[in-house]
């Protein structure tokens, strides 16, 4: 997380959007004191391990098994 006074949020902040939306947390300063903090709203998704999903998947009746793929596989899509 870093810190910036309000000044500076003023002059930066198109560049503070930026960092905020690659996932940093921005928080704005009036006076040394925090006031506001900039974060992204998406929430960034973690990466699949095929590992995991081959364990989980492994234990599921092949019906199931279609329908989570096929759910997982639409949803990133989408």
């Amino acid at each position: 997380m870093s810190r910036v006074n309000l000044a500076k949020a003023k002059a930066h902040l198109s560049e503070l959007v930026t960092r905020a939306e690659a996932g940093e947390t921005v928080q704005i300063s009036r006076r040394g004191k925090p006031v506001v903090q900039l974060s992204s709203l998406t929430q960034h998704r973690k990466p699949i391990r095929l590992a995991e999903l081959r364990a989980v998947t492994d234990t599921m009746p092949e019906s199931i098994k279609d329908n989570v793929v096929r759910a997982m596989r639409d949803e990133a899509r989408y």
